[in-house]
C-alpha cells in the first residue's frame, strides 16, 4: 500500500469512527429525551424535530442538515450536553424545548467563562419559574374516522406518557356493516396500515366484546351512532369532553351544537365553518373567547396553509391585492371514475384528471385577517396525487421589496417568530411534494421558486402543506389551546 492510498484509508476509518462516536451521543440524546418525556413532561425537539421516538441515523442526518437554520453546523455532542443540562437541572417544569435553537444560540453567544448548563438555565429561566404543573388530560372525541380522524388518532395517541395533554375515549362511527365484529377489524387494519402515511408502528387490538380499539394500551370506545343525539357520553365514562368533527357533515352553529351532548363541553370542526369562529391556530386562536365560544372551526388546510404566511407578508408591505391559486390532491368527495356529482367537474376521474374547481380560501381568509376582505380571489386545481398540495400566492404590495429582504423575512418567520410550528422554510431546489408528506408545520415555503416584478411590488410565493397531516398537527394544536392544556415552550 503506497502512501496516497494509506492516507484514503486513514481517513475513511477517521470518518468512520468520528460516526460511530457521534452514534453513540445520539443515542444517548434519545435515552435522555424519553426519560424527560415520560418521567418529567418536558419534550425535547430539533429544529421541529421530534427526538423520543427517532432513530439515530436520523438525528445524525438532523444536525448534519442543521446549517439550513444556524450559521454552522449543530455538533451532537453539543446537543447531548444541552440535553443533559435539562436532565440534571430538577427544577425545569412540564414544557417543550428545542434544543436546535439552543445550541445554534450558545454557538452565538458563548463566551469564555460561559458553561452549558449554567447559558441554558439563563435562557429557560422562565421555564424555570414557571408554576405549570402536569395537567389533567382533556377528553377527546373523535366523530368520524376519515382521513384526518385517523390521522388525528394516531397523532394523539403517540402523544400519550406522563404529560400528556389530550385523551383519546372515543370515535363515533355510522355503522356500514352488519356485522360489528367484522367492522371493528376494518376500522383497524384503516388505522394500522396507510397508503400515504405509512404502517403504524405501534400495537392495534380490537375488543369486539367491548366495541373498543385498544392501541397502545390507550382503550378508546368506538360508539356506533346515526346521529349525535343518540349519545350520552356519560355512559362511557367520558367528561368535559372535546369533540372533534371530521366528517363535515354539520358546517354552522346550529348543527355543530348537536354534538353538545351530556360529557361534551366543546366542539371543533375540521372544516370551514359558517356562523362559528374560524380559527387559525397561531395566527388569531386568542380572538376565541373560551369562556363564551363552544363551537368554532379549525379552518379549512388551505386556509392554515396560506395565512401565517399572509400574515407574515401583509406586516411588512401591506398587501393590496392578490391571487391565490391551489394545486390541490385529490380527496375522497371527487369521484375515482367518472360518475355523476352535484358539483362541477367533481364527477369526473380523480386519479385520471386534473380538476379545475373552486375554493373559499381566499375569502376564508378575511374572517382570520379581516382587513383583507375583497383583496384576494381565489381558485384550485385537484390534480392526480393523494396528499400534499401547493399554494401559489400572487401579492401585490404597496411597498417595494427585493427577493433578498423578503426571502430573509420569510426566513426569520420560520425560525424566530410565533409561526415556528405553521411556516417551514425550504432553500432546496429539487423539492417535490412527497417531501413534504408528514410535515408537522402548515406550510413549506419553496424559497427557490419566489419571483418578484421588477417594480418590486409583486411577488409570487409558493408553499407546498400536507394538507393531511400538518393540517392535523394544527387541529391538535388548537385542541390543546381551548382545553387549557398547552405547556410552555422555548421555540
Amino acid at each position: 500500500m503506497n502512501s496516497d492510498e494509506l492516507l484514503i484509508r486513514n481517513e475513511s476509518d477517521h470518518s468512520l469512527e468520528a460516526w460511530r462516536t457521534n452514534e453513540k451521543y445520539a443515542l444517548e440524546l434519545l435515552q435522555i429525551a424519553g426519560s424527560l418525556r415520560f418521567d418529567r413532561a418536558i419534550d425535547l425537539i430539533f429544529f421541529r424535530k421530534e427526538i423520543y421516538d427517532a432513530r439515530t441515523s436520523e438525528i445524525m442526518a438532523a444536525h448534519i442538515a442543521s446549517t439550513k437554520y444556524a450559521p454552522q453546523a449543530i455538533e451532537v455532542s453539543v446537543s447531548l450536553d444541552i440535553a443533559r443540562s435539562i436532565a440534571t437541572n430538577p427544577d425545569f417544569k412540564p414544557c417543550k424545548i428545542d434544543i436546535g435553537k439552543l445550541a445554534s444560540e450558545w454557538y452565538a453567544e458563548k463566551t469564555d467563562d460561559t458553561d452549558i448548563p449554567t447559558f441554558i438555565s439563563g435562557k429557560l429561566n422562565e421555564i424555570t419559574h414557571s408554576d405549570t404543573e402536569i395537567l389533567e388530560p382533556k377528553d377527546i372525541v373523535l366523530y368520524g374516522f376519515g382521513r384526518i380522524g385517523r390521522i388525528a388518532a394516531r397523532r394523539i395517541i403517540s402523544m400519550t406518557g406522563k404529560g400528556e395533554q389530550l385523551r383519546l375515549k372515543a370515535i363515533v362511527l355510522r355503522p356500514k356493516l352488519k356485522d360489528r365484529a367484522e367492522e371493528l377489524s376494518k376500522r383497524a387494519a384503516l388505522l394500522k396500515e396507510d397508503t400515504v402515511h405509512g404502517t403504524y408502528h405501534g400495537s392495534v387490538e380490537v375488543s369486539v366484546e367491548d366495541s373498543e380499539l385498544i392501541v397502545n394500551g390507550n382503550r378508546v370506545k368506538i360508539i356506533f351512532a346515526g346521529q349525535p343525539e343518540d349519545i350520552d357520553y356519560t355512559q362511557y365514562g367520558i367528561q368535559n369532553a372535546l369533540v372533534i368533527d371530521n366528517t363535515g357533515v354539520w358546517r354552522d352553529h346550529e348543527g355543530l351544537s348537536r354534538h353538545l351532548r351530556p360529557g361534551v363541553s366543546q366542539v371543533m370542526l375540521t372544516a370551514p365553518g359558517n356562523g362559528v369562529p374560524n380559527i387559525v391556530y397561531g395566527v388569531n386562536h386568542t380572538d376565541l373567547d373560551l369562556e363564551k365560544e363552544t363551537v368554532f372551526s379549525a379552518a379549512s388546510c388551505t386556509t392554515n396553509a396560506i395565512v401565517p404566511i399572509l400574515k407574515v407578508v401583509d406586516g411588512a408591505y401591506n398587501i393590496q391585492k392578490g391571487h391565490i391559486e391551489t394545486i390541490h390532491a385529490y380527496t375522497n368527495d371527487q369521484n375515482l371514475v367518472d360518475n355523476f356529482h352535484k358539483k362541477p367537474r367533481r364527477g369526473r376521474g380523480a386519479a385520471t384528471n386534473m380538476v379545475l374547481t373552486s375554493t373559499g380560501a381566499a375569502k376564508a381568509v378575511a374572517k382570520v385577517i379581516p382587513h383583507l376582505k375583497g383583496k384576494l380571489t381565489g381558485n384550485a386545481v385537484r390534480v392526480p396525487t393523494p396528499n400534499v398540495s401547493l399554494a401559489i400566492m400572487s401579492l401585490t404590495f404597496d411597498k417595494t421589496t427585493t427577493l433578498t429582504e423578503l426571502s430573509a423575512l420569510l426566513k426569520d418567520a420560520c425560525l424566530n417568530s410565533d409561526y415556528f410550528e405553521q411556516i417551514h422554510y425550504s432553500e432546496d431546489k429539487e423539492y417535490v411534494s412527497s417531501q413534504a408528506v408528514g410535515m408537522t408545520t402548515t406550510s413549506v415555503l419553496d424559497v427557490p421558486s419566489m419571483i418578484l416584478s421588477d417594480d418590486g411590488k409583486t411577488a409570487t410565493i409558493y408553499a407546498w402543506y400536507d394538507n393531511e397531516f400538518g393540517y392535523t398537527c394544527q387541529v391538535l394544536r388548537l385542541a390543546k389551546y381551548v382545553a387549557k392544556v398547552r405547556r410552555p415552550h422555548y421555540y
